[in-house]
């Protein structure tokens, strides 16, 4: 029976973003821009939340692509820039090691958000899968193209051999589950206002018309400590 059968755990999964640079992002037409970073931070802050393990990659950065987005950094401020010259990411002996690491601990599950989906993410995903047996996630929703038709073939492209395609928030939901884990269900809750847009405003609506919470107190800024698994 196919692995892929199983959800998204915090215990299965880690994340690569790759290349959310400023040139990467003017190139981008799929995806309104300011919509595409919002939902790269808020899969950054579930990662966080989770306590999902995270690569961070970039590509010329001094040279053409500019610095890694500073609110994707504020999330991780920590973690090392993976820097390097191919457009393939897995060409990269650095990235290649860091997922290893996450795999050698049962985290096969490949979580996936770049620029560009039909360049950095494509050869990544084929090369990962060629030489692995990682399954790659590809956040369709934290990903952009340089047109509609360019990021639309390249995730068919994936997906005829094997990527499953999925959004932020189904990757944040999955990793939740069930609203009885207490641990998360606030830091879950203060992703979805921040960056859910009308279902964020249907959590603001049901705390403060459903169950009288102050409508100042619901927005105090979401604890992004990362959890036990």
């Amino acid at each position: 029976m196919s692995s892929k059968l199983d959800v998204l755990t915090p215990q299965n999964s880690q994340v690569i973003f790759i290349d959310h640079q400023p040139q990467m992002a003017f190139g981008v037409q799929s995806i309104d821009r300011q919509a595409l970073k919002n939902n790269t931070v808020a899969l950054a802050k579930a990662a966080r939340v989770f306590g999902v393990p995270v690569t961070i990659t970039t590509v010329e950065t001094d040279g053409f692509s500019g610095p890694t987005y500073p609110e994707l950094l504020d999330v991780f401020p920590d973690a090392p820039l993976l820097e390097r010259t191919s457009m393939n990411s897995w060409d990269d002996l650095k990235v290649r090691e860091a997922l290893a690491r996450g795999a050698a601990e049962g985290r096969r599950k490949i979580v996936v958000s770049g620029l560009w989906t039909e360049v950095c993410n494509l050869t990544f995903a084929l090369s990962c899968l060629k030489d692995t047996d990682y399954e790659i996630y590809m956040v369709a929703d934290a990903s952009g193209g340089t047109s509609v038709d360019a990021h639309k073939y390249a995730m068919d492209r994936m997906v005829q051999v094997g990527v499953v395609p999925v959004t932020w928030q189904q990757v944040l939901l999955e990793w939740q589950r069930d609203w009885a884990r207490k641990e998360t269900y606030d830091a879950t809750l203060a992703i979805v206002r921040e960056h859910s847009g009308a279902y964020g405003m249907g959590v603001d609506y049901a705390y403060t018309m459903v169950h009288k919470a102050p409508s100042r107190s619901i927005h105090d800024a979401p604890r992004l400590d990362p959890k036990p698994a």
